[in-house]
């Protein structure tokens, strides 16, 4: 039987790497793969077109589907910007689930400015945006998920919460 998959999409700053964190600390049988610790290797002195990106989105979706294949429960940490690639996981990965963290803008940029651990995430990201570059949400769209499993609202909902409502969501009716 193939692993589920729990791809958390949501702008930077949402909370998708704490998130993440949250569920894997319930379920250690998850592998957590991270766009920012994946990019790193793949591209080291990324460039944030869309073409890398779109590169990077579809191969870390066949890295999900080839382990959830092998039985391995997946959470995806990524912005995933463009439907198009949640999308493609939906397709591919028969046990796919899409959690949305739905938060402002402003309370994304205070999270990011106040950072310390950061799981590879590039600093700055707003500050960047402001000059130019294509961060979700500012130069780059994002685009809102259509039918996610579960939306969160994380500038009204603790870690705990969310971490709580995701499980009960997610995981009714499995063995945990």
């Amino acid at each position: 039987m193939s692993g589920m998959v729990i791809w958390i999409t949501g702008l930077p700053g949402s909370g998708k790497s704490t998130v993440a964190d949250e569920i894997k600390k319930a379920h250690p049988e998850f592998t957590v793969l991270r766009m920012d610790e994946f990019r790193k290797i793949a591209t080291p002195e990324p460039t944030y077109s869309h073409s890398e990106r779109d590169i990077l989105y579809r191969a870390l979706v066949y890295f999900a589907k080839k382990l959830s294949e092998l039985g391995k429960n997946v959470i995806i940490d990524a912005t995933g910007n463009l439907r198009k690639w949640r999308e493609l996981a939906r397709q591919l990965i028969p046990n796919y689930r899409e959690v949305y963290l739905r938060c402002t803008t402003e309370v994304c940029i205070r999270r990011e400015q106040k950072r310390v651990n950061t799981h590879e995430a590039p600093r700055d990201i707003y500050k960047k945006g402001t000059e130019g570059c294509p961060v979700p949400g500012m130069g780059a769209p994002y685009e809102e998920p259509l039918n996610p499993e579960v939306t969160i609202d994380t500038d009204k909902t603790s870690v705990k919460q969310a971490g709580d409502i995701i499980r009960k969501v997610l995981f009714a009716g499995t063995a945990s």
